[in-house]
């Protein structure tokens, strides 16, 4: 019989590298958006847990404050060709129209959503700013059924990616309509993230049938029990014609966003 004798020396330094490999490779995820790791404080609601895309997650009892740094944790044509989930792109987007790249590119941002933890239906219903109106469960914005200046979306849909999102000119990655990777892989019937006025967001179906926008509300909403709502709350459904998402304003009173 032969013995081996080991180094002790040899497997601490193999232990080691194998460490470091690994934090390596850790590092190398979360550069590119592969790992967020979430802080979550104590008396945030269950249901704002969901929203797996934030840096932190906190609650004053008043407002959930949502902090994201707004890069989607999918594949897309926009992101720098070095980066992991960078993929080229040359198929059919959001209704069928063929993808044309936009010159905008896709940065991190920092986003700070102020959102009320009791969304009340608005006395009076304020419109929807251009720019960030809400966000989704991996913390991208939401933005509205408008381009830029507030011109028909249609322009703009060509160069929706293959997750159906888009940079804006100040390098904002965000979505006007539903977020098809995230109903991918949460289902159509998902909550899909929350607008500002706190009412959550769910997407184009309901109890495995499809939602017809014309049994929609002015602001593209309706209320009734929903699997996170078992009792039954107003929310918003993404839909594949406009207003796509939000129609004539909140129905609830908005919170705030910075970034």
């Amino acid at each position: 019989m032969r013995f081996i004798r080991l180094d002790l020396s040899a497997v601490l330094l193999l232990l080691l590298m194998n460490s470091a490999c690994k934090k390596s490779n850790e590092a190398k995820a979360e550069e590119a958006n592969l790992v967020v790791k979430t802080e979550v404080s104590a008396n945030v609601p269950e249901v704002f847990k969901k929203v797996y895309g934030a840096s932190s997650i906190t609650s004053d009892g008043t407002y959930v404050t949502i902090k994201s740094n707004g890069l989607p944790d999918h594949k897309s044509a926009y992101y720098d060709p070095s980066n992991a989930l960078y993929e080229n792109f040359t198929g059919a987007t959001f209704g069928g129209y063929q993808f044309s790249k936009n010159p905008n590119t896709l940065t991190a941002q920092s986003y700070t959503f102020k959102i009320p933890l009791n969304p009340m239906v608005a006395a009076v219903h304020g419109s929807t700013p251009m720019g960030p109106i809400g966000v989704a469960i991996n913390g991208i914005p939401l933005y509205n059924q408008y381009a830029g200046g507030g011109a028909a979306l249609a322009g703009e849909i060509v160069s929706f990616d293959q997750g159906w999102g888009h940079p804006d000119p100040g390098s904002h990655y965000h979505y006007h309509v539903e977020p098809i990777k995230l109903t991918a892989t949460k289902g159509a019937d998902a909550l899909l993230g929350f607008l500002l006025d706190g009412f959550p967001v769910y997407g184009p179906s309901e109890n495995g049938a499809l939602v017809a926008s014309s049994s929609l509300d002015a602001y593209h909403g309706h209320t009734g029990a929903t699997a996170e709502y078992p009792t039954g709350i107003y929310h918003y459904h993404f839909s594949a014609v406009a207003p796509y998402l939000n129609g004539s304003g909140f129905y609830g009173t908005a919170g705030t966003v910075s970034f």
